[in-house]
C-alpha cells in the first residue's frame, strides 16, 4: 500500500467516522477492526464462521479492514479510522510517542516460548557466513526497515562487536521474498517467519544463522490493541469483541483440522502447506486465551528503548485496562 493510498484511505474512513461520531456513543454497534496476514487465525475464525459467536452479527458487528501490516493501521488508530486493530509492540508504541496514540492492549495472537518457532536470519549452506561476527560488510534482509525485529537483532550484533547501523547493510524483502533474496545471492543473510521458514527449510540448502530467541524468549509479534476512547465510551461493545476473541483462540487450538481450512481460505495458501507448520512445534505460541504476556512486552519495550527505536521509556501498565482485557469468558 502506498503512503498515498493509506492517506486517502484514512482520510476516507475518517471522514465516515465523523458521520458515525454524530450518533450517541452508546449507540455504536459496530467496530472497525484492521487485519493482515499471517498469525491472526483468532480473527479468522470470526470472519468465516461468525456463527460460531453468538453475539457476533446480533448484539454488535465487525467491519473488517484489511492492511499490509501493523504501522498504516496504527497511523489509522491514531487518525480514528479504526476502533482496534492487530499490532506490534514497537508498532504501537511508536503511535503513541509519535502520533499520540493512546490505547489498551486487549489480547495476543502470537508469540515465541522455548520449544516454539522463533524469527531467524539464515545463509545458504555453502556460505563463510559462520557466526555474526562474519557479517560485517555484508547485506541483511528484514521485513521493513523499522521492524520490531531489528532491536533484538541489533542487541545480537553489538554483542558479536557487530554495529547494525554502520556495519551492515539493510535491504527491504517481505517475508514471502526473503528465500528468493537468498538463494538469488542479492542478500546475504535473509529473515525468516513462518509459513516461509518451513517451505524453505523443506528445500534445503539453507542454514539456520541465529534467531531472536537469542536475545529474548517470549517475544511477542502481535497484539490486538483497541483506541483509549473507544473502549471508555463503549466498554461494553470492547467487552464483547475481546470476549469472541477469546473464544475464538480456544476453537483455533481445539479445532486444528477446521483451522486449517479457516486459514486456507483467508490466506489461500495450499493445505498441504499449512499442514506443515500450522498449530506444530515449529509454529509460533499461541496462548490458550488470547492473554496478553504483559511482562514480555515491557522486557521488549526496554529493547527498543536501549537501541535508541523508541525516545523514552514506556511502562507497560499504561496499557492495560483493568477489565477489558483477555481472557474474558
Amino acid at each position: 500500500m502506498t503512503r498515498i493510498g493509506l492517506k486517502h484511505i484514512v482520510v476516507a474512513v475518517v471522514a465516515a467516522t465523523v458521520l458515525v461520531g454524530a450518533r450517541p456513543a452508546t449507540a455504536q454497534q459496530t467496530i472497525r477492526v484492521g487485519w493482515t496476514i499471517p498469525a491472526e487465525e483468532s480473527k479468522y475464525w470470526m470472519m468465516k464462521r461468525p456463527t460460531e459467536f453468538p453475539s457476533l452479527g446480533k448484539d454488535y458487528n465487525i467491519e473488517w479492514v484489511q492492511f499490509q501490516g501493523t504501522p498504516p493501521m496504527t497511523q489509522a488508530m491514531a487518525a480514528g479510522a479504526l476502533d482496534c486493530a492487530t499490532q506490534s509492540p514497537l508498532a504501537l508504541m511508536q503511535g503513541v510517542t509519535g502520533g499520540g496514540l493512546k490505547a489498551y492492549i486487549v489480547a495476543q495472537h502470537v508469540s515465541e516460548k522455548p520449544g516454539s518457532f522463533s524469527v531467524y536470519w539464515a545463509v545458504k549452506d555453502d556460505s563463510p557466513i559462520k557466526t555474526l561476527a562474519d557479517l560485517k560488510g555484508k547485506t541483511m534482509s528484514v521485513n521493513t526497515l523499522g521492524s520490531g525485529i531489528l532491536g533484538p537483532l541489533a542487541i545480537l550484533l553489538k554483542q558479536q562487536g557487530v554495529d547494525m547501523a554502520k556495519d551492515v547493510k539493510l535491504v527491504e524483502a517481505g517475508f514471502a521474498l526473503s528465500e528468493d533474496a537468498l538463494r538469488s545471492g542479492r542478500v546475504d543473510s535473509a529473515v525468516m517467519n513462518q509459513p516461509f521458514a518451513a517451505r524453505m527449510e523443506a528445500k534445503g540448502g539453507t542454514r539456520k544463522l541465529v534467531s531472536l530467541s537469542e536475545q529474548q524468549p517470549n517475544i511477542v509479534h502481535i497484539l490486538e490493541a483497541c483506541r483509549a476512547d473507544f473502549v471508555d465510551k463503549n466498554p461494553e461493545l470492547a467487552r464483547m469483541y475481546v470476549r469472541d476473541i477469546t473464544a475464538a483462540m480456544k476453537k483455533v487450538l481445539a479445532n486444528r483440522e477446521e483451522t486449517l481450512k479457516v486459514v486456507n481460505e483467508v490466506m489461500k495458501a495450499p493445505i498441504p502447506v499449512l499442514e506443515t507448520y500450522l498449530l506444530k512445534e515449529n509454529d509460533f505460541a499461541r496462548d490458550p486465551g488470547a492473554a496478553p504476556n504483559f511482562p514480555a512486552i515491557q522486557a521488549m519495550l526496554d529493547t527498543f528503548t536501549e537501541t535508541g527505536m523508541l525516545p523514552r521509556k514506556i511502562d507497560i501498565k499504561d496499557f492495560r485496562h483493568p477489565t477489558i482485557v483477555a481472557p474474558i469468558q
